[in-house]
């Protein structure tokens, strides 16, 4: 290490060599919606990155990660998100990271023997179960269908869940409910009778995760099962939304960076109309504009992380920073198809993958929609209460 490169820099350029030559030679159009595939990728690369030292960024020095910042995390998730591979080769992708984060706050020490440490590990998988089919819970959490009844000491989960992330191949399953004392979170093993997954539902993505259906019935689990408090649900629930939003975006800021690099390769290289792609100032423009969409981005990004690892409340500013990132990504990697042409689309380039899978970050986590009206409604009601 120069005398003038700070650790963080050592280690991103670290993360940076490892994308580059062990995570983007394993890209293969052939491993979308394949996931016992990714799975066998995924293991083979989360031990060459254990071996480089940079596995777990975000997860704790005390469960074996690198027990890195929010601010941290901006710059390394960065770097892993310039393959769809790069954040689980470092475990540090959904659903799994969040889920760390918020055990860590509030299992039992049972509860983190059991499951904490395993998926700290990666010898375990988890999923987060809380989004209902029409007229469930979706948007509005409110309209939690799923319940949770005490009977014989124990509890009863009824209900169905659907676009479930990483539910295929998970060993537990963080299942929100409702009950008597109000929405309520259970850990629940998927080998749990009455614990039925029905389907892979198809999507438009297929690198990230898969999205699954799952059904409970007369799912039966002890009090050791309730994670936090009962009736808490919700609240608890905040600890893992706000940060998976904030490393989404840091994840597809990678992402997008990389559909800018290959679409700027491919202006430079490719001549049209007597001279190269690159010197057509329509070409120039929709460079630029991507430039300052991720410019933007990172400001946002690294404003919230930065906000987070100061404990401050982020409601207000990780909504607007999840609206803004997640359209601003969208556009970076549109325009960069655009500007490639048909190569852009086919699947000689990274470019169309990169596109299935940015385009429903502005559906995951809170659609952008009622991110704006949670933003209008907070902004409206603090220039209320304003005073001239």
């Amino acid at each position: 290490m120069s005398d003038s490169q700070t650790p963080l820099e050592t280690l991103r350029l670290r993360v940076r060599a490892f994308i580059d030559e062990d995570v983007i030679p394993c890209e293969d159009n052939a491993l979308a919606h394949d996931f016992a595939a990714q799975d066998r990728v995924i293991c083979s690369l989360r031990e060459k990155a254990r071996a480089a030292g940079v596995l777990g960024p975000g997860i704790a020095r005390e469960l074996g990660g690198l027990g890195l910042s929010f601010r941290e995390r901006a710059v390394i998730l960065e770097e892993a998100g310039r393959s769809l591979l790069g954040p689980h080769a470092l475990h540090a992708g959904p659903p799994d990271e969040t889920n760390i984060l918020m055990l860590a706050k509030l299992c039992t020490d049972a509860q983190r023997e059991r499951y904490l440490k395993p998926l700290a590990a990666g010898t375990a998988r988890s999923c987060f179960a809380m989004t209902e089919p029409p007229p469930g819970a979706g948007s509005d959490p409110s309209m939690l269908l799923t319940r949770a009844t005490r009977r014989d000491g124990r509890w009863v989960i009824d209900g169905r869940k659907w676009f479930i992330s990483g539910a295929l191949g998970a060993d537990f399953a963080i299942v929100m409910a409702q009950t008597d004392g109000g929405p309520t979170m259970f850990i629940v093993d998927t080998d749990t009778p009455g614990y039925r997954m029905v389907r892979v539902i198809d999507a438009l993505d297929g690198f990230i995760s898969s999205h699954c259906e799952l059904d409970f019935e007369g799912c039966t689990v002890g009090d050791d099962a309730v994670l936090g408090e009962v009736g808490e649900g919700f609240g608890h629930a905040q600890l893992r939304l706000e940060p998976a939003r904030l490393t989404h975006c840091m994840r597809f800021i990678g992402a997008a960076q990389r559909a800018l690099d290959i679409a700027a390769r491919y202006v430079v290289g490719r001549d049209s109309f007597g001279k190269p792609l690159a010197q057509h100032q329509a070409v120039q423009t929709l460079i630029a504009d991507s430039q300052i969409d991720l410019y933007a981005a990172r400001l946002m990004t690294c404003d919230v992380a930065t906000r987070m690892d100061a404990r401050q409340s982020v409601k207000q500013e990780s909504s607007m920073a999840k609206v803004f990132v997640s359209e601003a990504v969208g556009r970076v990697v549109d325009r960069a198809v655009q500007l490639t042409g048909a190569f852009g689309i086919s699947g000689d380039t990274v470019l169309s993958a990169l596109y299935r899978e940015v385009r429903p970050f502005r559906i995951f986590d809170g659609a952008s929609e009622v991110h704006r009206a949670a933003i209008a409604q907070r902004a409206l009601r603090q220039c209320a209460t304003t005073t001239r």
